[in-house]
């Protein structure tokens, strides 16, 4: 089960994908803790049960189906290291495919090397920002064009910056 962040205010590592991933940003993360329409919808997609696609985060014991079969958290969890950005190998060709192939993936290099020269409690803190909306502070995921609380266009920061690529895969979806 997902952690809530500890008294102090400390953000949890459990959202820091080892890939560099936000996953509070992510849409099976935000169905699975607080929308149970997404939820069900996702599943019916994926052809899945609602249990089989919950997430709680890239470290969590309960992954959705991408990141349960996920090369980079094997990896990493192999080499004992937190990022991907701490491997002799970085960036492998797997993460190389892996950021290629969707939007929500664009800043994974920017990503990484925040968390390399910040470190993810300072990183976790910045992208948190860079997803919620900035009328009614609610966190989107990259393909949330509008706020999924108060309808703001865009969303979010990151949408703004990656509107076309978004378009352009959600069209092919």
């Amino acid at each position: 089960m997902q952690k809530e962040d500890n008294c102090s205010g400390e953000p949890d590592k459990t959202l820091a994908a080892v890939c560099g991933l936000f996953c509070e940003a992510c849409t099976l993360f935000i169905a699975t803790r607080e929308d149970p329409a997404r939820l069900k919808g996702l599943a019916a997609r994926f052809q899945l049960s609602e249990e089989a696609v919950k997430c709680y985060g890239c470290r969590s014991d309960k992954r959705g189906p991408y990141c349960e079969k996920c090369k980079m958290f094997s990896c990493a969890v192999e080499r004992g290291i937190d990022f991907c950005v701490e491997c002799e190998d970085y960036p492998c060709n797997d993460l190389k495919q892996f950021q290629s192939e969707r939007p929500h993936r664009i800043e994974l290099w920017d990503n990484l090397n925040r968390i390399r020269d910040v470190g993810y409690k300072s990183w976790l803190k910045e992208v948190k920002e860079h997803y919620t909306c900035p009328m009614c502070q609610t966190i989107n995921s990259a393909y949330d064009l509008r706020c999924r609380k108060c309808g703001q266009e865009p969303s979010c920061n990151y949408v703004s910056k990656h509107k076309l690529a978004i378009e352009s895969t959600l069209k092919n979806m």
